[in-house]
């Protein structure tokens, strides 16, 4: 008898779970390429900084709905040859590598805008499946291992990524500089290296892991109700927004304030680096040029320290639980976005990065780890897109009011931006500290 056919699933071997999880690498590749370079990318096409945050704005708003249609699409979904999940790996991958290679041929800001739009429209395409995945493929005792291995992945791929300017110019000699209006030679061919890794990264998945079919798991009944169409589909979604299970509330409220964070620093930490740390002028200065590729590189730092730091993040929190453990992370990363505005050797950096490192590494594991035992097994899909609402919202909020801040408040100086962002992470921390209920037992496995 097929053991999965009576709902039990078999734990995979470290091999197996590295297999399903090696697409995230590829898909760290998308997401850290447009976050170190996208703020430079628009300066050098002649954005003020108060303009760069409006800039960001279509993309999260396309994803509000993307995310959770693409989740209930998946739940939706299955291929005798390529499951559930896979096919919305694959078409994501292709297209968001389209993106990724005409990005840096970008000659005027709409066509960047345009082009950052598709990409991160298909890179959720590409990867809320894979949230789903993890707990379509895991028993529950080693769920939460596959979101750490997850973790692991994003934060080796993110460390590469956004090394790769600094990469190209001192190992490879490609220029780093440009005239007003043009992108740099090595920030060309890092978009182009990205976008090969991308797709190679997510097509080892594909073709390596297998996946359960619907019977298997009781999920026939809800393939037949894809017949449905699209009003079934609506109204499902918001069947399932309405009814977040509680503890899925909490959780959504400390994401609501911890990404701003993230946000703020992927807006304005490279070109605060180039003005504030380097004292560069503009994107056809040297001086600029240099900051903004050693801003890339302590980015790639804080990701390497990601991805060590997941190794030892499930033994932290089976002794402290995840709620405590992410709260204390969220501080980490707090205080290392506040003190980059003390910075006057700029090999402090590393040092405020660390604390970034630590801080991304519990994010992209710890709410999925409290969030995966309170969760519908059969619309796992829909409630990860709507979880993801709150990491969308806070950008689009961000992208619409943050460059009258920047104007009017904050004098268009990039590192206090940087710094508010830190703030959040501290009432993200709070946030989380006071409202998410744990019980002893919730330790990862």
């Amino acid at each position: 008898m097929n053991t999965a056919s009576t709902g039990f699933k078999p734990r995979l071997s470290l091999v197996q779970i590295i297999n399903m999880s090696v697409g995230f690498l590829g898909i760290q590749f998308g997401w850290d390429l447009q976050r170190a370079n996208m703020g430079r990318i628009y300066e050098n096409l002649g954005a003020n900084p108060d303009d760069v945050p409006l800039l960001f704005l279509a993309a999260p708003l396309t994803g509000l709905l993307v995310q959770p249609i693409i989740g209930y699409m998946s739940d939706h979904t299955w291929h005798p040859k390529w499951g559930r999940r896979r096919p919305y790996f694959l078409i994501g991958a292709i297209i968001s590598s389209i993106a990724l290679i005409f990005m840096p041929h970008s000659s005027v800001l709409w066509m960047a805008a345009g082009l950052l739009w598709v990409l991160d429209v298909f890179g959720n395409v590409t990867m809320e499946p894979f949230r789903a995945f993890v707990t379509d493929k895991l028993p529950d005792s080693q769920v939460n291992r596959g979101f750490i291995m997850q973790s692991f992945m994003i934060g080796l791929g993110g460390s590469i990524a956004s090394a790769l300017p600094w990469i190209m110019k001192n190992i490879f000699g490609k220029e780093n500089t440009a005239l007003e209006g043009g992108i740099p030679e090595n920030v060309k061919y890092s978009f182009y290296l990205g976008a090969f890794f991308f797709l190679a990264a997510v097509l080892y998945t594909v073709f390596t892991t297998k996946e359960y079919p619907p019977a298997d798991l009781g999920y026939k009944d809800k393939v037949k109700e894809s017949n449905k169409g699209f009003g079934g589909g609506a109204k499902e979604i918001l069947h399932a927004l309405t009814n977040m299970p509680p503890k899925m509330k909490a959780i959504a409220l400390v994401q609501f304030f911890t990404w701003p964070g993230l946000f703020l620093m992927w807006f304005y930490y490279t070109t605060a680096v180039a003005v504030n740390v380097f004292g560069g002028t503009n994107a056809s200065d040297k001086v600029y040029a240099e900051g903004a590729d050693f801003g890339s590189l302590t980015l790639s730092f804080y990701s390497v320290i990601t991805f060590l730091f997941a190794l030892v993040l499930p033994f932290i929190a089976d002794k402290l639980g995840r709620k405590l453990t992410h709260s204390l992370c969220l501080v980490a990363g707090a205080i290392g976005l506040i003190s980059v505005g003390w910075v006057e050797n700029k090999y402090m950096l590393y040092a405020c990065m660390t604390g970034v490192g630590i801080a991304w590494a519990s994010i992209l594991s710890m709410p999925y780890a409290m969030l995966s035992g309170v969760l519908p097994r059969d619309k796992v899909g829909i409630y990860m897109g709507i979880f993801n609402f709150f990491i969308v919202l806070p950008e689009i909020i961000a992208s619409l009011g943050f460059g009258w801040l920047m104007r009017n408040v904050l004098n268009n100086d990039r590192v206090l931006a940087v710094q508010v962002g830190g703030g959040l992470m501290v009432v993200a921390a709070v946030i989380c500290m006071a409202l998410i209920k744990e019980n002893k037992n919730e330790m990862l496995s």
